[in-house]
C-alpha cells in the first residue's frame, strides 16, 4: 500500500481528496491536514510515502511545508496539488523539493496515478506547468555537445531527466549529495544553464534519457 498524507485548507477538498484515494485497491490516507504547520508534524508522525500538498494554506504554506519535509528526510516525496500555474509558484515549490506538481482541475485519475508515479520515484508534471517551466528557460548553449561532458557528469544529469532528487542520486551512484552538487555546478557552467529545470530541458532536447 502507498501511504498518503493530504494538506488542504478546505474541508471540501479534503474529504473529496480522502475518499478518491481510499477508493483504490493500492492507496491509503494516513493523515489530513488543513494547513502546512500540519501537514509536516502528520509526516513525521505517520511516515508516508507521499504528501499530496497544497500550495496556500494558513498558518504555513505548502512551499515552506514541502521544505522543511525534504530537509528532514523522512523518507517521504512531496507532490503538490494545486490551483496554481504560473512560473513563480512552479520554481518555488519544485526549488523546496517538490517532485511533482498536478492542478486541481485534473481528472481524477491523473491525480491517482500521480500519487503512484511519486511513490515510484517518478515526477509527474501538468502539460500546462511544463509549458510555463519550458517557456521561461532561458536558452543553453547549443554549441556544447554530450561529449563535452564527463562520463560521471552524463551519469548524473541523466538522473536528473529522470527526475531524482540530489539525495536520490547520489544514493543511487554511491557518491555524497555535495559531489551531486559539484557536478551538476560543473554541468550547468559547460552548457551555459543556470538551475536543474534548464539542465534537463537541454539533456532532453540532445536525447539524453533514462
Amino acid at each position: 500500500m502507498i501511504r498518503v498524507v493530504l494538506a488542504d485548507d478546505h474541508a471540501v477538498v479534503r474529504r473529496g481528496l480522502t475518499g478518491l484515494i481510499e477508493s483504490t485497491d493500492d492507496l491509503v490516507v494516513v493523515g489530513v491536514a488543513k494547513d502546512g504547520s500540519e501537514a509536516v508534524a502528520l509526516v513525521r508522525e505517520h511516515r508516508p510515502d507521499v504528501a499530496v500538498m497544497d500550495l496556500q494554506m494558513p498558518v504555513l504554506d505548502g512551499v515552506e511545508a514541502t521544505r522543511a519535509i525534504v530537509s528532514e528526510q523522512l523518507g517521504t516525496e512531496v507532490l503538490v496539488l494545486t490551483s496554481f500555474s504560473d512560473h513563480a509558484r512552479i520554481d518555488a515549490a519544485i526549488e523546496a523539493g517538490a517532485v511533482g506538481y498536478l492542478l486541481k482541475d485534473a481528472e481524477p485519475e491523473v491525480l491517482l496515478d500521480g500519487i503512484r508515479a511519486v511513490a515510484r520515484g517518478e515526477s509527474p508534471l501538468d502539460p500546462r506547468a511544463a509549458r510555463r517551466l519550458i517557456s521561461r528557460a532561458s536558452p543553453a548553449r547549443t554549441d556544447v555537445g554530450l561529449h563535452e561532458l564527463s562520463p560521471r557528469e552524463t551519469e548524473v544529469l541523466r538522473l536528473v531527466v529522470s527526475g531524482l532528487l540530489n539525495k536520490q542520486i547520489a544514493s543511487r551512484l554511491g557518491i555524497t549529495e555535495r559531489t551531486v552538487k559539484a557536478h551538476l555546478t560543473s554541468v550547468y557552467q559547460r552548457i551555459g544553464v543556470a538551475d536543474r529545470t534548464q539542465a534537463a530541458l537541454w539533456a532532453e532536447r540532445h536525447d539524453l534519457g533514462a
